[in-house]
């Protein structure tokens, strides 16, 4: 039975409670379920079953106590998590159900789920994120901090140290600064995600002008950049600042870490669903049990490399929030030995 049953509850409030959004069922004193709407059924309680045992469809010891000490001590609030098929956190609340004349009818218990799991997800996800803040901020104020006391103490007068440590303290001020800037970059880029830019852009223009700048950094690295495009414009419908950004972010990575493949190879071509954009290195690639990870904030495959080559753990993050806003979709392709292909496909204007 999906629905309601219309001899237990008036029709109308029959049909309004089985298209209620939130799970909803009803309990007799015994414990048996009398009734529960569509949204119990198909999303909390597959098993669930119309005059039998709620411990039958639902096995969570909290939740059964707290309806047996619902119907004498008034309405209850507990919290419980599913593990299968999927992990799932819900707050129910356990009311005595009455009827009009005040009296319990055939089923004196109601079950109101709320899931929680969305929230809980995202409170996990900001503390998780103050904490890597914190600590990729702690690191490069610690080095300042004891630098600035030696050179104020026992390299004082010794130029030669105070030359080094200033050059050490540049690079971690540089550190914390290009942290921030990507932070604040990732805060624009969410706070818009749901609004889809409207400006047509030629994506082949942006990935030749940010190419142009990066030649020199590649060039000191052993790096040759390549762009192949077409002769024909690539429009699409987008945010040129932030398209520059996803270029400049997948190229630099491809730079910094496939620079031993000594070769970056950037492509726009023209697909029959838009354009795509994709960036190749030949560099040592990386294992598939990191790919599904790659754009988590501040995940990285390997720490220390990333920090030494300036890294965030922030950029393919921003490119994925930026590719979202863009409608557009994100792909990354690697295997050890093999480099890494990274391939972002975007609407054309005339099909956006």
């Amino acid at each position: 039975m999906d629905v309601f049953d219309p001899n237990r509850l008036p029709r109308r409030l029959a049909v309004v409670v089985d298209h209620l959004p939130d799970p909803v069922v009803l309990v007799d004193a015994s414990g048996f379920v009398q009734g529960a709407n569509a949204a119990a059924r198909r999303a909390l309680l597959p098993t669930l079953a119309v005059g039998r045992p709620l411990s039958y469809g639902l096995r969570a010891p909290e939740v059964l106590d707290a309806v047996a000490a619902a119907l004498p001590g008034g309405p209850v609030k507990v919290e419980f998590a599913t593990r299968v098929p999927t992990e799932r956190t819900f707050e129910v609340q356990i009311t005595p159900a009455l009827e009009a004349n005040g009296e319990f009818g055939a089923a004196p218990v109601m079950l109101v789920f709320r899931d929680l799991t969305e929230a809980r997800r995202l409170e996990r996800m900001r503390v998780d994120f103050i904490a890597n803040v914190s600590h990729e901020l702690r690191t490069p104020l610690a080095s300042l901090t004891g630098f600035i006391e030696t050179l104020q103490g026992a390299a004082r007068d010794d130029p030669a140290a105070r030359a080094r440590f200033l050059s050490i303290m540049r690079a971690q001020a540089w550190r914390m600064t290009r942290l921030i800037d990507d932070l604040l970059s990732l805060s624009r880029v969410e706070l818009r995600e749901h609004v889809a830019p409207k400006t047509p852009v030629d994506l082949r223009t942006v990935a030749a002008q940010i190419i142009d700048t990066l030649r020199t950094m590649a060039g000191e690295r052993g790096v040759a950049i390549a762009l192949a495009a077409p002769e024909a414009q690539a429009i699409v419908l987008g945010d040129a600042d932030e398209l520059s950004r996803v270029v400049e972010n997948l190229v630099e990575n491809a730079v910094k870490y496939g620079e031993s493949g000594g070769r970056v190879d950037v492509a726009v071509d023209r697909r029959e669903d838009g354009f795509e954009l994709s960036v190749r290195d030949h560099g040592p690639g990386i294992a598939q049990e990191h790919l599904p990870r790659l754009t988590e904030r501040f995940y990285r495959v390997d720490v220390a490399e990333s920090r030494d080559k300036g890294g965030t753990g922030l950029g393919l993050a921003i490119v994925k929030h930026i590719v979202n806003r863009h409608r557009g979709r994100l792909h990354i392709e690697s295997e050890p030995g093999s480099g890494t292909l990274v391939r972002v496909i975007l609407p054309a204007a005339d099909r956006a």
